[in-house]
């Protein structure tokens, strides 16, 4: 599952310091600006997750244009990409019923069912 979130980014004395204006709490910092980045990164995949294994929801994200940058900071995207946690669970088997021309569709796409269950759980959950 995929997550993108807008940062603003600041600098101050020469250091970069970002903070998520959805995520309450969630900031790092760094020397430089791809340090600072790739915290930024490290900084919202631990907020996400903490909030997914506190079974809380995730809130949605702002509209990056809706940003209000001053004093020569700057909003972007950052994402991140939390698969590689939510599969690291233990698999179970579920039996489901699906229409019949539902099944014949998916399989003609080559849909995995397995994974897309899991993706439209997550997202209806988080």
């Amino acid at each position: 599952m995929k997550l993108i979130y807008p940062a603003l980014f600041h600098v101050e004395d020469g250091v970069y310091w970002v903070e998520f204006p959805d995520l309450t709490g969630c900031q790092t910092y760094g020397e430089s600006l791809s340090e600072t980045v790739m915290n930024a990164k490290e900084a919202l995949e631990g907020y996400a997750i903490s909030i997914m294994e506190n079974k809380e929801k995730l809130p949605e994200p702002s509209d990056i244009t809706s940003i209000k940058c001053e004093n020569g900071a700057f909003a972007t995207l950052i994402d991140v990409d939390v698969s590689a946690y939510l599969n690291k669970s233990k698999a179970i088997k579920k039996t489901l019923t699906i229409p019949q021309w539902l099944n014949d569709m998916a399989v003609e796409k080559g849909i995995n069912f397995s994974q897309t269950l899991q993706d439209a759980l997550i997202l209806k959950l988080y």
